[in-house]
Formats: C-alpha cells, structure tokens, sequence
C-alpha cells in the first residue's frame, strides 16, 4: 500500500491559498482516479483507492499545517506504510510557480508541514514540492503563502494540477524523473507565433559600391532630351 499526502490548511478560508496547493493536488488525484469517499479518520481527511493497480490511501490532514505529522504518522502506522511509501506533496517557495521537482530526504527547507511531519516519520520519504514563486521580499512571505492564487494563476495551476493527478502513478513506481519530465511538458507554455520574416541583413557600403547599379533608361526625345545632348555637346 501506498500513502499520498497533501498538505494544507483545512478551513474554507484557506481553500484557495497558495499553501494549499498540496491539498488541490490531492483533489485532483481523488478526482482522477474515482477515490471512495473522504473519511474523517486520524486526525485528517483519508480516501482510498487505486492508481495503476496499486491500492492507495490519500491523505489530507485536518490539522493546521505545522501539525500534519501527528496525523500522517498516526495513517502510516496504521496501515503499516513504510516512510519510504509516503509521498508528500506541498507548496514551494523557491520554485517558479508551476515548476515541479521531487527527491527522497532532505532537510524540510524551512516548510513548516515537513517540519511536523519529520520527526514523527524520519525523513525517508518522497516529497514533491510544487512551485508558488516567491513575492520577492522577506515580509511579503506569509502574505503570499496566505493569499488566494490569482485568476491569471489558472493559466499554469489547473494544467500542473490536471498533469500531477494523470501522471501521479510514476510517484508510486518511483520513476521521479519520468513524474517531473511529464509535468513539465504538460505545463510547458504553448509556442510562441512564428515572427515575420526578417528583415535582410544591411550590407555594408564596401559591398554595396561593389554592386552594379540597374541602368537607367535614357530619354531619346522631349524637353529632357535636348537638355541632355545640350549637356554633354562636347564630349
């Protein structure tokens, strides 16, 4: 059996904050994959199911985020799930948003979720973490993380999403780099239209003398012509 966590903060206000993008991940996984109904079960929202054949338990916890460990150890022991069978995915500051990447230990990077969940589960387990972006200031930190994803973040956050559900079965293979090779593509930004055609290079005036120049046509009769032979009589 295997255990995917989403980490969060449960509450309708923090339905849509940035930190809960673990918790949209899970959704989308529970959606993906017709999960049984969630259950109100050790201190966390629980699903079971299964993806690709492999029986899954989907785990939101209930707790306020620097409290998830208490029930991610309480489901692992339970159903008796190895750390490394535990696959947590969850908000990252340091990443792009939509970026994605995944690794087994570590330290928790200063995650407040990782921090709980450490010291009850070790450290040995898969975490994905998924870019929000950083605002770009100490201070603005918790007011971005606590902040609700803007209208033009739909245009990378439902495709990651819809890509982490579809692909979620190389998580419990353990095919990390085919996970983050898949989601990149998915969330790839679509080609930009192709330019016109460019301008001709700009010769230089060596080479431009050294062209013959188009011969002008001669006037043999009217105004301009006597003119002309008035002009070069002498030659």
């Amino acid at each position: 059996m295997k255990l995917l966590v989403g980490l969060g903060n449960a509450g309708d206000q923090y339905r849509n904050n940035r930190h809960n993008i673990g918790f949209m991940a899970a959704d989308a996984i529970h959606r993906e994959y017709g999960f049984g109904p969630w259950k109100s079960k050790h201190a966390g929202l629980l699903a079971e199911g299964q993806i690709g054949g492999e029986r899954v338990m989907l785990l939101k916890p209930q707790t306020m985020m620097n409290l998830s460990g208490g029930s991610v150890q309480q489901v692992a022991q339970f159903y008796k799930i190895a750390p490394i069978d535990v696959t947590v995915l969850y908000d990252e500051l340091d990443l792009a948003p939509g970026k994605v990447r995944v690794k087994i230990g570590g330290g928790n990077g200063g995650h407040n979720g990782l921090r709980s969940i450490d010291p009850q589960l070790g450290v040995d387990y898969r975490r994905v973490r998924l870019g929000i972006g950083h605002p770009g200031a100490k201070e603005m930190v918790i007011h971005h993380v606590l902040g609700d994803f803007a209208k033009s973040d739909q245009l990378w956050l439902a495709p990651l999403l819809d890509a982490i559900a579809k692909h979620a079965g190389l998580l419990l293979t353990g095919d990390d780099n085919g996970f983050m090779n898949k989601i990149a593509l998915a969330t790839k930004p679509a080609a930009e239209p192709a330019s016109e055609k460019p301008a001709p290079k700009a010769q230089s005036h060596i080479r431009q003398a050294r062209e013959p120049k188009p011969q002008v046509a001669v006037p043999e009769t009217g105004p301009m012509a006597a003119m002309l032979k008035k002009l070069f009589k002498g030659d």
